[in-house]
């Protein structure tokens, strides 16, 4: 099944997508426990991408002919639609290199699949699990970039 690094962290301005891969995430766990109660022939896997170029952010692209287009975005929507835009856009990880980790790590009977397993992508995840062990607040997301979250703040707040 594919989530994505939200469905392990909480990157903020993205309430609902992130509740959505949550979901997957505990639905895949689930459903690997449930599988390995019952047989050894059948498996799962989760695959967590972190910015991959797919052209995710232009969605809409796939809406059956007919369908209403969506309301006018509220302003917290496109500073959202334009953060998630320039990440993804920015990633370096192909599609095609991913399908082939996907590929491989079931392959290998292995749960969880990253398209990146740098120290940053993973470390975030490190980080919030510590925080959740040690019943801390979530950290501020911005911590490594703060110009990027004052920019977010400011887009936010202004009038």
């Amino acid at each position: 099944n594919t989530a994505s690094m939200a469905g392990l962290l909480t990157p903020p301005n993205m309430g609902i997508y992130n509740a959505a891969k949550a979901a997957v995430v505990s639905l895949t766990e689930t459903m690997y426990q449930d599988l390995k109660l019952v047989t050894d022939q059948v498996g799962a896997s989760l695959l967590c991408p972190y910015f991959v170029p797919t052209g995710i952010s232009r969605s809409e692209r796939n809406r059956p002919g007919g369908a209403p287009a969506p309301e006018q975005l509220t302003k917290s929507q496109l500073i959202g639609v334009a953060m998630s835009e320039k990440a993804v856009s920015s990633g370096k990880v192909t599609a095609a290199e991913v399908a082939h980790k996907v590929f491989q790590a079931i392959s290998d009977n292995q749960f969880y699949v990253f398209s990146h397993e740098s120290p940053k992508a993973l470390g975030n995840v490190t980080s919030r699990m510590q925080n959740i062990v040690a019943i801390k607040n979530p950290a501020d997301p911005f911590l490594e970039t703060p110009e990027i979250g004052a920019k977010l703040r400011a887009a936010l707040r202004a009038a």
